[in-house]
């Protein structure tokens, strides 16, 4: 399943081998057209809750403690075996709109996916 899954952020372009598009955000890309993100699904709870997201506000100071508690929020998520059915059928893309790359919940979703 581990190379089924991929990430990208909102403003890049969509590609042939994203497979199916799901974005994992709670709040919608600012600027982007359903049109425009070509998404087969947006899976909002899947993403952060708000108080959890609110806290961590992207700060790489917080990356190992969000990951945590995103973790602990996310073995009690139903939608996590909806993307691991997706993820098993072929590629899956996360999709995102944080601008940090490195610190965002698609990578720790990915990373917890991947376990």
């Amino acid at each position: 399943m581990a190379e089924n899954l991929r990430i990208k952020r909102a403003s890049a372009a969509p590609a042939r081998g994203d497979g199916r598009r799901i974005l994992v955000d709670r709040l919608w890309p600012r600027g982007k057209t359903r049109e425009s993100l070509k998404l087969d699904l947006w899976l909002r709870d899947i993403a952060p809750s708000t108080p959890l997201r609110q806290w961590f506000g992207h700060d790489p100071a917080k990356w190992n403690e969000f990951r945590k508690r995103y973790f602990a929020e996310l073995k009690k998520n139903p939608a996590v075996s909806t993307l691991r059915e997706f993820a098993a059928k072929g590629t899956v893309t996360l999709v995102f709109a944080a601008s940090d790359t490195e610190h965002c919940n698609a990578v720790a979703l990915r990373e917890y996916l991947q376990r």
